[in-house]
């Protein structure tokens, strides 16, 4: 169970995943299955499984499919979806800031709605000490995209987007996870003004990554980071992605805890 009374959750799943295609073509990304579990299906299962008992969903490119699929309902946790409209040209921070009632309504954890991840990854972020946390692994030669530098007391110091393993041999960087969680006083006070402020003065392309960053830098946010490289998850963005993560979580041979780079180099 979480340990800080977060039992709700938010996921962001409105995109296109047009790096996917043509698996894309006529599902959402966030229905993709590895060895038979739709990402998303993964995400609903490890929710359910630490007591969230209610879950929106942000859905744009094709919407029907996925409420077609999960309905209201899934393992005792209530379902609910937000519709973007505008999903081709916008961001992850304009689905959160569409989601801005179900945050104000108290502390939540937040998802990115294409990754793939074993239970243990959301049990330990749930556990941390951090009030306001999120999931981060070492950077490693197979992970690119948004990376935190952290400061001496395992909190984020900022949040850089498009991040390699050549620049993490600069300074250490930490990939993140994309799964956060956040206290309702943080969501009020800080991320739900910081995405009026973003997305009314039409930064409609921006990703929840700036949100964070500009609350961490000028604004003090404590976000901290929960490192979860021993443990087995992986960001689908791509065909290549996907192979990937079938080869992290093949049934007939589990993947040894961490080590991504030394498993698939």
């Amino acid at each position: 169970m979480p340990t800080t009374g977060t039992h709700r959750a938010l996921i962001l799943a409105a995109g296109l995943g047009t790096r996917l295609r043509p698996l894309t073509a006529d599902v959402p990304k966030t229905l993709i299955k590895v060895h038979g579990v739709a990402i998303l299906e993964n995400a609903l299962r490890q929710l359910a499984s630490c007591g969230v008992r209610e879950t929106a969903i942000v859905v744009g490119y094709r919407s029907d499919a996925v409420e077609g699929v999960y309905g209201d309902h899934f393992r005792g946790m209530r379902l609910s979806y937000v519709r973007s409209d505008v999903f081709e040209r916008t961001g992850s921070a304009y689905s959160m800031w569409l989601a801005r009632d179900f945050l104000a309504a108290g502390s939540c954890l937040l998802l990115e709605g294409d990754v793939f991840f074993e239970r243990a990854v959301l049990t330990r972020l749930l556990r941390s000490e951090h009030p306001d946390a999120g999931a981060v692994a070492p950077m490693s030669p197979l992970l690119t995209g948004s990376a935190a530098t952290l400061d001496e007391r395992g909190r984020a110091r900022e949040l850089r987007l498009n991040q390699k393993m050549s620049d993490a041999l600069v300074e250490p960087l930490y990939k993140t996870i994309n799964i956060y969680r956040f206290t309702a006083e943080t969501l009020q006070s800080q991320l739900l003004p910081e995405l009026d402020r973003t997305i009314v003065g039409g930064a409609h392309g921006a990703y929840v990554e700036q949100i964070l960053s500009a609350l961490i830098r000028p604004q003090g946010l404590q976000l901290g980071a929960v490192d979860c490289g021993d443990l087995n998850w992986f960001e689908i963005d791509s065909v290549e992605d996907l192979r990937i993560a079938e080869r992290i979580f093949a049934p007939e041979q589990p993947a040894p805890e961490g080590q991504l780079a030394e498993r698939f180099a």
